[in-house]
């Protein structure tokens, strides 16, 4: 559906719910969680969002990481320096480990606390993967969502195959 601002929303089934994916500008920009259902205003902008769907349906379904495109790896999101320092980081830890937020404040130079902020800042999460982060004693949060977040984020670590203790 084309909005006000250009933007083009297109529906991806998830295990927990529908996730609207947004592009404009022929970038995705957003992956939001609690999506309406699918209409028939639904479209598509850009090759890129087509690959992001196909990476999604293949991830929720996967026993592996899925191959994501070369193009969707280095996907940088709009945000600050350090957010996009972060969200580059976060790309080191693969499918089915998980670093706490000290560890992966160490590998940026910050501190776990503004780690967290930039993690809650990112735009497309599970294709930047936040949820691989956890607190030092437990799950931690996850897009700021309390409860619901946290059952989004202990499903994706579970479906991984992440047990936490």
């Amino acid at each position: 559906m084309v909005t006000q601002y250009g933007a083009f929303h297109s529906p991806v089934g998830s295990p927990f719910g529908w996730i609207r994916l947004t592009c404009s500008d022929g970038a995705l920009v957003a992956l939001d969680f609690d999506a309406p259902p699918p209409s028939d205003q639904s479209d598509v902008c850009a090759p890129g969002m087509l690959q992001a769907m196909a990476w999604l349906t293949a991830y929720f379904t996967a026993k592996d990481a899925p191959d994501m495109p070369d193009n969707m790896r280095g996907m940088t999101p709009k945000g600050t320096a350090f957010q996009q320092r972060v969200w580059s980081a976060l790309r080191d830890v693969p499918w089915g480990q998980c670093i706490t937020y000290a560890e992966l404040a160490r590998r940026v130079g910050s501190a776990p606390r503004a780690v967290g902020g930039a993690l809650r800042a990112n735009p497309i999460p599970i294709l930047i993967p936040c949820h691989r982060v956890v607190a030092a004693a437990g799950l931690g949060g996850y897009a700021g969502a309390g409860e619901l977040g946290q059952a989004r984020k202990s499903w994706l670590l579970s479906h991984e195959g992440v047990q936490l203790t």
